[in-house]
């Protein structure tokens, strides 16, 4: 797991997305459709950790954000706990961001978030790092969508160029969609 002091010798990659038009740098690699997902640990609101491996022979949708108490990541996160309820027990739907876990809990429960695993990466950066979505300038996760396969394959990507604007959900549930229907 990465740490706060190995975040310097991470490969940086500057202007894949940008804050209101400002470019921002990514610390870690970019993720590929193919590639096998690579192991995090974070943290569930309880303080428990949670690993790809967590949810091994399931389908996961993962949805990245920068911050829960955002209008647009809040739309984000409401919107794939809605469409939670339409995939089978098999399919893991999870948001991660480096809010604090307490802070996560409180939003949940205001926002009646129940159908997915809402995660903090908040102590050590880990998915970011791995995923190559931590947001070296703010310390933030960019929004993100990664869909994996039960075999570990990375098998849909989307880095949202622009941190204040909505990912393709559309494209992302096609993904979970197609790899529902080949189990």
């Amino acid at each position: 797991m990465a740490t706060a002091t190995s975040w310097t010798s991470t490969k940086e990659r500057r202007g894949i997305v940008t804050f209101k038009g400002n470019p921002l740098t990514l610390i870690g690699p970019a993720i590929s459709v193919g590639q096998q997902a690579p192991e995090f640990q974070v943290l569930t609101q309880d303080l428990a950790p949670v690993t790809l491996g967590s949810s091994k022979g399931s389908v996961r949708l993962i949805s990245v954000v920068p911050s829960l108490d955002t209008p647009i990541c809040d739309a984000q996160t409401r919107r794939f706990n809605e469409e939670a309820a339409r995939f089978p027990e098999a399919v893991a739907v999870m948001t991660i961001s480096m809010d604090l876990p307490f802070a996560q809990k409180r939003w949940c429960g205001s926002a009646g978030v129940n159908r997915i695993q809402v995660l903090s990466d908040h102590r050590d950066a880990s998915f970011g790092t791995a995923y190559g979505t931590l947001i070296k300038e703010l310390r933030l996760l960019a929004r993100s969508v990664f869909v994996i396969d039960e075999r570990d394959s990375v098998q849909y990507v989307e880095y949202v160029s622009e941190v204040t604007t909505p990912p393709h959900y559309d494209a992302a549930l096609a993904a979970v969609r197609s790899l529902i229907q080949t189990q």
